[in-house]
């Protein structure tokens, strides 16, 4: 489908879920790079109601046909659609589509949020770089407004199957051992070794159930020169569990962007302090340590899937090759530094 073809069916279907508008177009509709879970589009909405011409930025979300990772579009727009309005800025969720007559893929639209940065390359340098003490404690404290929040309260239970506590830990590992299961193209001792730890070691029962974003990390939310956060974006991957799970995949080393740092920004007992202020709850030592490794297998299990749709030629983006290219031997590097081996 050319870029024409997909504004043109856009404006369509913006048009009949729009039953005040008139003159209904879509302008300025651009691929951003990157999005290894959905192809990502901004776009102008303008039309006419009510006599007067209006406009308004948004963000078209499009499954591909294979993805880096397989995620519900539903518990994605329900997870955003939950946070909205509240002390964890995102962006409003305005449609989400779930058959493929309109754009020949599921999809979801929602306001885009202008005027910040979101790539991990511009932190390493001024202006940004003196503020890294105030965005690390800004992206850890909302981290812990996630966790603090009640996700049966918010209704997120009706979309996201809630664990008990104690099966928290078992119902992950089981899930990204079975992808790596499927997916592996070759041997992976390091990470089998780490599953096998991890499975004689468990962690112990939740503290709470918690909502999980699932992928919260610098280069996941938008920023501003100050260190202010005025978007958590990136919720394809939320469910409700343990939220320690999120707290370790911050802390993965991966995401330290080779600057020994939580995240790049502070050391790690910095940001786990930031968190347990904002949620409350307690990081014990050995259950957190449980959970950051774990995250390293996850992060493999990602890479390596994302390898394998690039091989079998069901989507061959750019994006589905590179992270398994740049990242497995630093994800297996992380593996050992976690069980200090390295």
């Amino acid at each position: 489908m050319t870029s024409a073809d997909l504004a043109s069916r856009l404006a369509a279907y913006a048009a009949s879920r729009m039953p005040g508008a008139v003159g209904v177009e879509v302008r300025d509709l651009s691929r951003i790079s990157g999005g290894a879970s959905r192809q990502t589009y901004r776009f102008r909405l303008a039309w006419t109601e009510g006599g007067a011409r209006r406009e308004r930025r948004l963000i078209l979300r499009r499954d591909p046909p294979a993805s880096l990772i397989d995620t519900e579009r539903r518990v994605e727009f329900a997870a955003y659609s939950a946070f909205h309005g509240s002390e964890v800025p995102v962006p409003e969720m305005i449609w989400l589509e779930e058959g493929t007559k309109a754009l020949d893929q599921p999809f979801s639209v929602a306001e885009e949020i202008t005027g910040f940065e979101a790539a991990p390359a511009l932190l390493w340098a001024e202006p940004y770089l003196s503020a890294h003490a105030t965005l690390a404690r800004n992206k850890w404290t909302l981290l812990g407004h996630i966790s603090r929040a009640d996700p049966f309260a918010l209704g997120l239970d009706r979309v996201m199957p809630p664990p008990s506590p104690e099966a928290c830990w078992v119902r992950e590992l089981d899930m990204w051992e079975k992808v790596l299961d499927e997916d592996e193209v070759e041997p992976l001792p390091i990470t089998r070794a780490a599953i096998r730890w991890l499975r004689a070691h468990p962690p112990p029962p939740a503290q709470k159930i918690s909502v999980v974003h699932g992928d919260f990390r610098t280069g996941n939310f938008l920023y501003d020169r100050q260190g202010g956060i005025h978007g958590v974006l990136d919720w394809e991957m939320a469910h409700l569990g343990d939220p320690l799970e999120d707290l370790g995949w911050s802390l993965n080393p991966v995401w330290n962007f080779k600057r020994d740092l939580a995240g790049g920004l502070v050391p790690d007992v910095v940001a786990i302090a930031h968190w347990e202020a904002s949620s409350g709850l307690r990081a014990d030592p050995s259950a957190l340590h449980w959970w950051t490794l774990f995250n390293c297998v996850k992060g493999q299990a990602i890479w390596i899937s994302s390898a394998r749709a690039w091989i079998d030629g069901g989507n061959r983006e750019p994006i589905m090759v590179l992270p398994a290219w740049g990242l497995q031997n630093a994800q297996d590097r992380a593996i050992l530094k976690v069980m200090g081996r390295l």
